[in-house]
């Protein structure tokens, strides 16, 4: 088992860099426009932006090297395309190389979202699965904290802190590429490559006192029953596929990137000071990553739905609140507490549960595509929803904009309850199999 756990947490590395990457740019934000001069167009879109399409992108194709290289080669390869972006962006000297290297940047953070999950599923036990896969969420949020944590250090370094910045992520991302070089191949891709032997060993290892040869076995049924060029948008997968657009759907339309990327302007218009809400901010990072611990802890113990009704039930109820202060002009400080809550309700509900949930709903031949449309969804609805927010504040208000959000999570807790299966505690195999006779099910009853 503790091999496991060790192969878990470096896998799950690759969130530490997703969180830190994706975080580190606000610190060189403004000086970096006030030293290349650019617009706000072009700062917005091509300077900062450009990450975030190199994300959309990484989750578009991840799949692709995932499902061809192999879980492990994909790991190693992010690990370089992290490295390389740190390095290439501190030592830029022009805004069009800087969001080059930026956009390598954003590739590895979408490949990530695809690879590390369904790495961490197909070795880990699966009464371990939902907090092994979870440590890859934690990680995220780690590095979201140590990001903001190290800018604050380097950010007297002189007019260069900016290169400082961006450039200390070459460090962990290097030591990560390292760490990643000795984690085994996931055996459900070997055994999907017919590499026995290799696959063998490796499952005898993550799961000791089980029968082996008859856990090989069901996972040789489940490829041969394959139809060769199937893919995940063929009839027979749409339920799998309906489950992971809703469930990506749903955590973006909660609001949560609008809340993580506007929570100081959210609190300044709520009527807090610009250093209260700066603080409050920092609050909101540490709420989340003490929660998402707490999702955890809980997800194989009370089970992925449990989880996404609390978190469900934590939305509607914190987000109601915000849109009254808004209507009803209440205090900073409640707006403050009432924002606390919604980041409560998302890290032990969506923020723990999404990222194991789609790595469990495809069967093995097809998890680094379904993980790449699960994560496609996500990262698209990440880059237009937060990007609305300031309009939708000058025309409607922050009020309507926070009842509508209340209302989508509303609908959330009705898909939790008529169609989120319960995925604790069931192998990859016999999980896939539950989920392909639902569907045939819905079929022949159409």
């Amino acid at each position: 088992m503790k091999k496991i756990w060790v192969w878990s947490i470096t896998a799950a590395l690759a969130g530490f860099l997703f969180g830190f990457d994706t975080v580190v740019i606000s610190g060189a934000d403004k000086k970096l426009q006030t030293l290349w001069q650019s617009s706000d167009v072009f700062h917005g879109v091509v300077v900062i932006g450009m990450a975030l399409w190199g994300t959309v992108v990484g989750a578009l194709l991840g799949g692709i090297p995932t499902n061809k290289l192999g879980r492990k080669k994909t790991l190693i390869w992010i690990g370089a395309l992290y490295t390389i972006s740190a390095l290439g962006s501190a030592l830029s000297n022009d805004p069009i190389t800087f969001a080059v290297f930026r956009f390598i940047g954003g590739l590895g953070v979408g490949a990530s979202t695809i690879a590390a999950p369904a790495y961490i599923s197909e070795i880990a036990p699966a009464k371990d699965r939902g907090k092994l896969v979870g440590l890859y969420q934690f990680n995220i949020v780690f590095g979201i904290l140590i990001a903001f944590f190290s800018n604050y250090l380097l950010n007297n370094l002189g007019e260069n802190a900016w290169r400082w910045m961006l450039g200390v992520e070459a460090i962990p991302a290097a030591i990560y590429t390292i760490f990643a070089l000795s984690i085994p191949q996931s055996p459900r891709w070997l055994l999907s490559k017919l590499k026995v032997d290799k696959a063998k060993e490796v499952l005898a290892t993550i799961n000791p006192g089980v029968d082996v040869e008859k856990l090989m076995l069901e996972i040789k049924t489940e490829s041969d029953t394959l139809i060769p060029g199937e893919n995940i948008f063929i009839k027979k997968y749409r339920f799998p596929l309906i489950l992971a657009f809703c469930i990506a759907f749903f955590n973006q339309l909660s609001g949560i990137n609008a809340f993580l990327y506007y929570a100081p302007r959210i609190l300044e218009e709520a009527g807090l000071g610009a250093n209260a809400a700066l603080l409050s901010s920092i609050g909101i990072g540490v709420t989340n990553m003490l929660f998402t611990l707490l999702g955890i802890y809980l997800i194989d113990r009370m089970g992925r739905k449990q989880l996404m009704y609390i978190g469900s039930a934590g939305y509607i109820l914190s987000l109601t609140l915000v849109a009254c202060a808004f209507f009803f002009s209440w205090e900073g400080l409640s707006v403050a507490f009432f924002l606390f809550m919604f980041i409560g309700a998302h890290a032990i509900g969506q923020g723990t549960v999404i990222w194991v949930f789609i790595s469990e709903i495809f069967p093995n031949h097809l998890r680094g595509y379904g993980q790449s449309f699960g994560s496609s969804v996500h990262w698209i609805l990440a880059a237009v929803v937060p990007s609305l927010i300031p309009i939708l504040f000058t025309t409607i208000g922050p009020g309507i904009v926070f009842s509508f959000f209340a209302f989508m999570m509303l609908l959330q807790l009705l898909f939790v309850i008529f169609l989120m299966p319960e995925t604790k505690g069931v192998s990859l195999e016999e999980l896939s199999k539950k989920l392909l006779k639902q569907q045939s099910t819905k079929i022949a009853t159409q």
